[in-house]
């Protein structure tokens, strides 16, 4: 068994910064790649940020605001959002793609609301 405990989101104002965690915690082999998506209301849920070992991703409409990081020790992913923008609002879930008994597949966090609004 896997779990992800998201802590970070709620109400900033415009031109504010959040920061998210995701923390994994189970029976984890490796992590192949950490991640984060977020889903507005009406909206399908999207890719905002990915990192692996070797690189980073980003959506367009945050590079340069949004930063991902990850502590391995911890099996820890953050995301640093700054200079948000009322688009920014939506549920982020971070996303771990791991080994967990010799099987490979994508874990989900449970979802944090992110608010940017005056």
């Amino acid at each position: 068994q896997v779990q992800l405990v998201e802590s970070g989101g709620g109400l900033v104002q415009p031109g504010g910064s959040l920061r998210l965690s995701c923390a994994a915690s189970g029976s984890i082999f490796s992590i192949y790649s950490m991640g984060w998506y977020r889903q507005a209301p009406g909206k399908q849920r999207e890719l905002v940020a990915i990192i692996t070992n070797s690189k980073t991703n980003y959506a367009d409409s945050v590079k340069g605001r949004f930063a991902i990081s990850r502590d391995n020790a911890k099996n820890t992913v953050y995301l640093q959002m700054n200079s948000l923008k009322p688009e920014d609002t939506a549920v982020y879930y971070c996303n771990f793609n791991l080994y967990s008994d010799y099987v490979r597949r994508d874990y989900w966090g449970q979802g944090t609301q992110v608010t940017v609004s005056s």
